[in-house]
């Protein structure tokens, strides 16, 4: 089976329960990437959230990225890091992880930053928002062609984020996206729960 699902957390893990929710989910085997993006918390509380994350990807080979803070990741040996154009600069987080760690970049719909990305070294990179987002709002919209051009002339692995849901998703990787990046509708989604909902991106 293939893993193409880059899997982003909700933006609050509201109880214990989360945990077992997230292995259930990362067992189903089409996940590659869980991404932890918990905004308002303080330091201690994510490195803990962290740990605990990282053991559950670990046990189901998922590689754990944290967004926006390199150095929480280095503390918590995390796979890596991704990072949005307003966060730490590519070379800082770099120097921060190492080279054998990875970090993805956001690029929006932008060709000039995806160059950018992978002038830099950058492990993948992160195009959208596709479709309307719940999970935050979104100033740039991107378009599938960039997914197109991004096959052809950048030759790396490409993330699509963005209102990803099983209505949409198989246009995404036809044309070009090695992975879809989902978060609501795998945790807020108000008719499946996140098992049944990730069990309908075949």
């Amino acid at each position: 089976m293939k893993k193409n699902i880059y899997l982003i957390s909700p933006q609050k893990i509201r109880s214990a329960s989360f945990y077992n929710e997230l292995n259930n989910v990362l067992k189903t085997n089409k996940v590659k990437y869980f991404q932890l993006r918990i905004k308002k918390t303080s330091i201690l509380d994510l490195i803990k959230i962290s740990e605990k994350v990282k053991q559950i990807a670990k046990k189901n080979n998922v590689k754990f990225l944290i967004n926006d803070k390199p150095l929480i990741a280095k503390i918590v040996e995390a796979d890596g890091c991704h990072i949005g154009q307003r966060d730490m600069s590519f070379e800082n987080a770099r120097k921060i992880l190492g080279k054998d760690k990875i970090i993805g970049i956001t690029c929006h719909n932008s060709k000039k930053l995806a160059l950018k990305a992978k002038k830099y070294g950058a492990n993948y990179v992160a195009f959208g928002s596709f479709f309307k987002s719940y999970t935050k709002k979104t100033t740039f919209r991107a378009n599938i062609e960039i997914l197109r051009w991004a096959k052809k002339k950048i030759n790396m692995p490409t993330v699509a984020i963005g209102g990803i849901s099983n209505s949409n998703y198989k246009k995404i990787l036809l044309n070009g996206a090695n992975f879809i990046a989902c978060s609501n509708y795998i945790w807020n989604n108000k008719k499946m729960n996140p098992v049944s909902a990730i069990n309908k991106l075949k």
